[in-house]
């Protein structure tokens, strides 16, 4: 997946996409000028097949759009994310998807991921949360959990292709 962001992305959002890329093995790109269509084929240029745009509001990542190659919407979610400084000791090679938000199954598609019931190291959980719709934590090949997480506040858009 390639990961960008808007337009005058801020150093937290520039953050945010490059600890989103080392956790889930994907490419990350300044956006910078670029519209979409030219986004997309730079996806296709890095080898990527899928691109998630990271918007931002007051200088905070804030929204998440994924599409597809060919530019179609494939989920939409509304986020407040847990940044941090400390290295990630994660293996995206070997990363599946545990999700106990239906909604959300999507992810494991769009990642490229094997949606599975249980793992015990290197997975992405995206379990339910009593504060906001889900929350999305990433665990290591220790089977810690990395202070790294998104809370998904709101699913706006999901593609049931």
């Amino acid at each position: 997946m390639l990961i960008s962001t808007s337009r005058k992305p801020s150093q937290k959002t520039r953050k945010f996409c490059k600890n989103l890329a080392h956790a889930t093995g994907s490419t990350s790109v300044n956006r910078g000028k670029m519209n979409m269509r030219e986004l997309l084929l730079k996806a296709l240029e890095v080898d990527e097949y899928n691109v998630a745009v990271v918007n931002e509001i007051k200088g905070n990542p804030s929204r998440i759009s994924f599409y597809s190659n060919k530019g179609e919407l494939l989920l939409t979610i509304l986020i407040g994310a847990t940044l941090d400084n400390e290295k990630m000791n994660i293996a995206p090679s070997k990363l599946k998807v545990v999700s106990e938000v239906d909604n959300l199954n999507v992810l494991s598609d769009i990642l490229d991921f094997d949606l599975v019931d249980k793992a015990e190291d290197n997975y992405i959980l995206i379990a339910k949360s009593d504060d906001s719709q889900a929350r999305i934590r990433f665990i290591n090949k220790f089977g810690d959990m990395i202070n790294f997480q998104i809370n998904v506040k709101k699913i706006l858009e999901v593609s049931n292709d």
